[in-house]
């Protein structure tokens, strides 16, 4: 597997065993819980690539089938079936995904940058908040 620099991956998350070679996740990215990521086709007999771009968000029980490219700075939304390329700054979801914002921005992790500056005034402008 090709996995970059600070990804986080939950101990719940599957990645495919069978064609590891064939995985791909970028600097910066969170796999959630019960995701799926697949590299492979058994009943086609196909080893797939399958990328997954820079800070980017998977979420939980998401699967992104063999062959897909999730651009970087992503999210997939939670439950998600990827069967299709996902163009860099989109947000996707349902079954199949589709695209349902796009021009977003994240930072580590696939949080949205604004998002980001919010939670960051709160707890330190906020009473009691750090």
């Amino acid at each position: 597997m090709d996995i970059g620099k600070d990804v986080c991956i939950s101990l719940r998350a599957r990645m495919d065993f069978t064609n590891p070679r064939g995985v791909h996740i970028g600097e910066g990215t969170y796999v959630t819980f019960d995701s799926v990521i697949l590299s492979h086709d058994m009943s086609r007999l196909m080893h797939l690539d399958t990328y997954i771009g820079k800070n980017c968000f998977i979420g939980a029980k998401a699967i992104i089938m063999p062959g897909v490219r999730v651009g970087d700075s992503c999210i997939v939304g939670s439950g998600a079936v990827v069967t299709k390329d996902v163009p860099s700054g989109s947000i996707v979801a349902g079954n199949p995904a589709q695209i349902v914002k796009t021009g977003i921005v994240t930072s580590r992790w696939g949080i949205l940058k604004e998002a980001y500056g919010r939670g960051m005034a709160y707890t330190r402008e906020s009473p009691g908040g750090g």
